[in-house]
């Protein structure tokens, strides 16, 4: 029986199960570090993208397929046109054409997180919230579910992390990069937002992982060709679905190829010849699906590059109907690119992943690794580093400014974890160097790394989380209550359309460029355009839109010329009053103090106009009125903090 006890107790101690009781601590470790971070920083989702994707796995879990509840006009136009150039119609012909109206094909989102998220909303226990039957509002279920899911991919992440570390160095170096990589709050933010970057650092870690087997491999001759062949199709697949997960990271295919260029093998033309095969398998499907649908294989994704530039300023691109893309010349393409890049390298590459090891990973780079797949490892990720900050500078849009840090377009953020790897590496080689004695010496070392790493976490706990800056606009209640005034099948144009459609659980249009527009028929951006393409029974301004009205916003809308019929017909009755007492030989004192009243109510006369939405709000301010021939003029809820406009009828 003793003996039995002693083996036990050695088992739990120094055998395997010393590891089972470890991973057990780090897990629970994991989960109380995410409840109180979520009790602390959670206020749903934080990001227009985070609730694009989400209504977008909604309709996908719903079996609707990859429809979205977000329509952009850009989207409408493609859509729009590819249909009549199939059905041998002309552009000129367009707007009097009607798209698939609630059966929209989402032309703007990479296919794979939204798949898999909508497999996590079909197992989400919470269900849809009803705030009809709630007294209060505190959190909307579905998001917290969301950033669950996001935690979960995120330990996933952690793990893997680990694992590839101890493969490439060993276990105690694996233990620092993994803590290191749960203490960092970026990344904790991005969990909350809804965003696809966790799983792309999952998809990344794969790669990593599997670009050091081959390079192992590689340098084994004892290893067969087979294995070589089957990981270089699987790093082909995996940069395939980093691409269909965020269009932008297709871009990596570039240094996976120069790697396997370069790669000790005669085989080396073989692998690379199949790692792009089975790349292309995995995207060119849904290249072909976007092209057949839009005529760019790509979707409204691919006019990211054209946005920023002095044509298409915040997000006017996306927004129009008609946009002239051909006058886009490369000089703007160039100055993008060198303006952004130069932004990128003196802020965003200092402290990528929102974590100061970054810094050491840039250091580190002066020293020269032993390990051969450790150098080549870090050479990869130079070149990513190299592709992705282009893509980044290239692909910058508005979102950048909606949401600093936390958006689709930080894509360096996805390579933290290997930074992460080869920071703590140049660490552990300083501190060797350092000679210090004893275990206090080392642990005090150790607490303070940890101390000056963690402090962002510590100080996102204790202060006000930036997600809390979301409340107003996404107020959830607000958007669903006026949401559901028009029914299931018609559209809501907003200034907030992705909220719309996440939790107004209606068709969301996003704002056209102006509420009026002069031009010729054909090319006209405005309100009544888009309504022929999509049925529009609701107009929805929030604060988005409110808050942007300036003096200046005031001051065009009171130059502008407009005809008032009032005022017109104001002016038609003192003339033909004053013609009147002309003929009744009225005296000069009555004719001049109608005078006097026709000049205080000219004076005083309230005109303004324009064509854009701050004119159009400012008259419903000002006047108390929609403008005539408007068909949206009933008001529900009157018109603050938010402007919400129905048709008359309903």
């Amino acid at each position: 029986m003793s003996f039995r006890i002693q083996e036990f107790l050695h088992k739990y101690e120094l055998g395997a199960g010393a590891a089972i009781i470890r991973f057990a601590l780090v897990i629970m470790a994991v989960i109380a570090l995410a409840i109180i971070y979520d009790l602390s920083a959670f206020h749903n989702l934080s990001t227009s993208e985070g609730m694009d994707a989400a209504q977008l796995a909604r309709n996908l879990s719903e079996g609707k397929g990859f429809t979205t509840g977000f329509i952009r006009p850009l989207s409408l136009s493609l859509i729009t046109k590819k249909n009549l150039d199939q059905k041998g119609g002309t552009r000129s012909s367009a707007t009097n054409k009607v798209s698939v109206a609630f059966n929209h094909p989402d032309l703007a989102n990479a296919p794979l997180y939204p798949a898999i998220l909508a497999a996590a909303l079909k197992l989400n226990p919470f269900g849809e919230p009803d705030f009809s039957k709630e007294q209060s509002f505190s959190v909307y279920r579905p998001d917290l579910w969301i950033a669950f899911f996001n935690q979960l991919l995120f330990a996933i992440a952690a793990w893997m992390l680990f694992r590839l570390t101890r493969r490439l160095l060993d276990e105690s170096v694996a233990w620092a990069v993994t803590l290191l990589f749960l203490l960092t709050e970026l990344l904790w933010r991005f969990t909350l937002s809804g965003l696809s970057t966790i799983l792309l650092i999952i998809i990344f870690l794969g790669l990593v992982g599997t670009l050091s087997r081959m390079e192992t491999v590689a340098r084994e001759p004892s290893q067969t060709g087979r294995s070589l062949i089957w990981l270089a199709a699987a790093a082909g697949a995996l940069t395939g679905a980093a691409g269909m997960t965020r269009y932008s990271f297709a871009c990596l295919i570039v240094p996976v190829v120069l790697l396997l260029v370069s790669l000790p093998s005669p085989q080396r033309v073989q692998l690379v010849i199949i790692c792009l095969a089975a790349f292309c398998v995995v995207s060119l499907p849904w290249a072909v699906r976007n092209f057949q649908a839009s005529g760019n294989p790509w979707g409204t994704a691919g006019f990211a590059v054209m946005e920023g530039t002095s044509l298409f300023p915040e997000n006017q691109l996306l927004r129009s109907l008609h946009p002239p893309v051909s006058q886009v010349n490369t000089g703007e393409y160039w100055d993008k690119l060198v303006t952004n890049t130069q932004h990128i390298v003196t802020n965003d590459l200092p402290r990528l992943g929102g974590n100061w090891i970054s810094a050491l990973f840039l250091a580190g780079l002066l020293v020269r690794f032993r390990n051969p797949v450790l150098g080549r490892m870090r050479l990869f990720v130079i070149l990513c580093l190299g592709c992705l900050v282009t893509a980044q500078a290239l692909g910058k849009t508005w979102l950048s400014d909606d949401s600093p840090d936390v958006n689709s377009e930080n894509l360096l953020v996805v390579l933290a974890p290997v930074v992460f790897l080869f920071g703590t590496t140049f660490f552990f080689t300083v501190r060797d160097q350092l000679n210090l004695q004893g275990p206090v010496a080392r642990g005090l070392l150790w607490v303070a790394f940890y101390a000056v790493m963690a402090t962002p976490l510590v100080l996102g706990l204790l202060g006000p989380h930036r997600s809390a800056l979301v409340y107003p606009p996404y107020y959830p209640p607000w958007i669903e209550q006026k949401s559901r005034v028009v029914g299931e099948d018609q559209a809501v144009m907003s200034d907030i359309p992705w909220a719309v459609a996440w939790y107004g659980k209606r068709p969301g249009v996003w704002l056209s460029l102006k509420y009026i527009d002069t031009r010729s028929e054909a090319y006209k951006d405005d309100f009544f355009a888009i309504k022929r393409l999509q049925r529009i029974s609701a107009l929805y301004l929030t604060s988005k839109t409110l808050k942007t009205m300036d003096i200046k916003s005031l001051a065009d809308w009171a130059r502008a010329e407009t005809f008032d019929k009032d005022l017109e017909l104001v002016r038609k009755m003192v003339t033909d009053l004053g013609q009147a007492l002309v003929r009744d030989n009225a005296k000069q004192a009555e004719i001049d103090q109608l005078k006097a009243i026709y000049s205080v109510v000219d004076r005083n006369w309230v005109r303004g106009g324009g064509n854009d939405w701050e004119s159009f709000i400012l008259g419903i301010f000002v006047k108390k009125e929609v403008p005539s021939g408007f068909p949206l003029n009933r008001a529900v809820g009157g018109i603050a903090p938010e402007v919400f406009l129905t048709e008359s009828e309903r």
